[in-house]
């Protein structure tokens, strides 16, 4: 590989957001039953982190197992309450009437604050656990988090924060909008899920 040039890629440890007993876990209802009959049956979410000029970004998306597309994210300097909570608000809008969702996550702090469990419930919207140290149990979105670190974060080089921001916001789109999977019928996740609407 050194007479080639080549280097290899090595991907970062994963952010680990579990803190510790803080409020309570949730039943693993999922139980790595990753298959979704239509779209808003089942979102999986999860927190990574970025380190990019000496500063810390922590992301925080929200996936539908139905097509594999980000249904919202936010980015923010510090992992606090607020990152998980305006990126449920902006998934609610996603939601219609008679949606039956199940919402996935790791046992991190986040997912475990009696606030966070409050709104779920107020949205009947189901939560499911993955079990303690184990992230087989949220496989596709630690997947979605690979992917994305080995084409975007790991290839590109960024002149600033704000930079990466951009970037990230058309890798997302890129991802959603163009970046066909062979398990959709090679569609894109968006039009994965338009060819779905327009057939019901």
């Amino acid at each position: 590989m050194r007479d080639l040039g080549l280097q290899c890629i090595v991907r970062m440890k994963k952010y680990k957001s579990y803190t510790g007993e803080v409020g309570k876990a949730a039943p693993n209802i999922l139980n790595r039953n990753f298959k979704a009959d239509r779209p808003n049956q089942k979102w999986v979410t999860d927190v990574t982190e970025f380190k990019l000029f000496g500063q810390k970004l922590y992301l925080s998306p929200i996936l539908d197992l139905f097509n594999g597309e980000i249904i919202t994210y936010t980015l923010q300097s510090r992992p606090t309450f607020d990152l998980v909570e305006t990126m449920l608000t902006q998934g609610f809008e996603r939601i219609s009437e008679g949606d039956d969702l199940l919402l996935h996550s790791d046992q991190g702090w986040h997912y475990r604050m009696p606030k966070y469990q409050r709104t779920l419930k107020e949205n009947n919207i189901t939560q499911s656990m993955s079990r303690k140290g184990n992230c087989y149990d949220n496989a596709v979105m630690e997947n979605f988090f690979g992917i994305m670190k080995s084409e975007l974060l790991y290839l590109q080089e960024f002149d600033s924060i704000d930079h990466f921001k951009d970037e990230l916001e058309e890798y997302i789109h890129y991802y959603n909008h163009l970046r066909i999977k062979s398990r959709l019928k090679r569609k894109s996740p968006v039009a994965y899920r338009a060819s779905f609407e327009q057939a019901a």
